[in-house]
């Protein structure tokens, strides 16, 4: 037999009547017995049962209608018939075309066609808007096509596992310089996979999920201590790179409190980090040296963690005693007092070089915390705090007004307040 081409209306038998809703009506010349051949549809169509009407010169005249958007879909299949089947691999036009082709495909019964479009959308990546097109498409077409969803399927629960402590530990490592970018992903990714947003959280905050990054992150903390050791050890200025160091550790606790708060254990972090309190105070201090650019960044981010243990203490998250408590104030309170003001310094200096990420909500959040904190402690401590604060450069911030306040009503009512309790008790012990 002649080789048959699409379009040639010297050797068409049979024409292909495409029309639209809007009007739109082409012959498209073809063949019958590659249209038998290739699409059941036709072969339901051309077959004796069903009624064909002539036209030109004794062809046979199929009408298919459909809508625009699907008009040149329609078109490429009929090409598609005529293309030799392992010459079709570069012939798709990328992953719309195809889903368009598979469409028609699919409503016109064309197996081989079928076929060669999911091995290739099941092949090629997509870009975001070709994943929702997909998704909107292919459920509907039937299961010959889902192979093409196999990269969208729920994960089997043992393999989520492995890739969360393949991440975690990663993220909680001191890798070459160069992979901190890679570490950090690994962080954002470990976030997100805990978060519960429009759907569940990835994985469940289990036993076994704690205790993974229970260990995981006493590693971590292992690690800061005894490069905090370290850093006493040097009498001179600090080299750039070990600050750069510890501005990763300061950043890996920083992500560690958003992990440990969503998990509901952030004790061992609250403290490892009151016991290097002190240590971490002394080596990155706004004023210790003069500050510049990496110590302003290194102590906003030294803010930022001691911003999260102190809410973890202040509002009973992790219960510490009242020495404890008071030890946090004594040491976070000047800090926090001199790292604001010089971050509000750097940033108002209008240096392009310094690039400061400052959540204005930080120091909204760390006032009432200090105010929460104070409030907790025994009433001669609250006083010691609050005539520090009152006498202080700094009396602005953190603004203790509130706690202020119920320590005078505290302390007047105090004593008819304990006369009442002590009737109450004598009353109650009396035979």
């Amino acid at each position: 037999m002649a080789p048959c081409y699409f379009g040639d209306r010297s050797s068409s038998d049979t024409v292909v009547r495409l029309r639209t809703s809007d009007g739109r009506d082409d012959w498209l010349y073809c063949h019958s017995h590659i249209l038998i051949e290739k699409s059941k549809y036709f072969a339901d169509r051309l077959s004796e049962e069903w009624p064909t009407c002539q036209i030109l010169d004794s062809r046979n005249c199929v009408e298919v209608y459909c809508q625009e958007s699907d008009f040149d879909s329609h078109v490429n299949v009929l090409r598609l018939f005529y293309v030799k089947e392992n010459s079709r691999d570069d012939i798709w036009h990328g992953v719309r075309n195809a889903l368009g082709i598979l469409r028609v495909a699919v409503e016109l019964e064309c197996s081989q066609i079928v076929t060669a479009c999911v091995n290739y959308l099941e092949a090629v990546p997509w870009e975001e808007t070709e994943e929702e097109e997909i998704l909107k498409a292919i459920p509907g077409m039937g299961s010959q096509v889902l192979p093409v969803l196999s990269r969208l399927e729920p994960v089997n629960p043992l393999a989520i596992m492995r890739i969360f402590r393949a991440a975690i530990q990663l993220a909680t490592s001191s890798p070459p310089l160069d992979m901190n970018g890679l570490k950090t992903s690994a962080q954002e990714q470990l976030e997100y996979m805990l978060t519960e947003d429009d759907d569940e959280p990835l994985l469940k905050a289990d036993d076994e999920i704690r205790s993974e990054v229970k260990q995981c992150m006493s590693r971590l903390f292992a690690r800061f201590n005894s490069f905090l050791e370290s850093l006493f050890c040097e009498s001179s200025e600090l080299a750039s790179e070990t600050l750069h160091i510890l501005q990763f550790y300061l950043s890996d606790l920083s992500w560690a409190c958003q992990i440990l708060t969503k998990l509901e254990i952030m004790r061992d972090l609250v403290i490892c980090w009151m016991d290097a309190s002190d240590k971490v105070v002394k080596i990155v201090h706004p004023s210790n040296p003069e500050p510049n650019g990496e110590t302003i960044k290194m102590t906003l981010k030294t803010v930022e963690v001691a911003s999260k243990v102190l809410e973890s203490i202040a509002y009973g998250n992790v219960i510490l005693p009242a020495s404890k408590r008071l030890h946090a104030v004594k040491v976070w309170l000047p800090y926090v007092r001199v790292a604001k003001a010089a971050i509000d310094s750097a940033t108002s200096s209008g240096d392009e070089t310094l690039e400061l990420k400052v959540d204005g909500e930080l120091w909204q959040s760390l006032e009432p915390t200090f105010v929460s904190l104070v409030l907790t402690l025994p009433s001669g401590d609250q006083a010691e705090i609050l005539t520090e604060w009152l006498g202080n450069n700094y009396i602005r911030y953190p603004d203790l007004t509130e706690a202020f306040d119920v320590w005078c009503y505290r302390s007047k009512v105090a004593k008819r307040r304990l006369t009442i309790l002590d009737g109450n008790h004598g009353r109650s012990s009396t035979p």
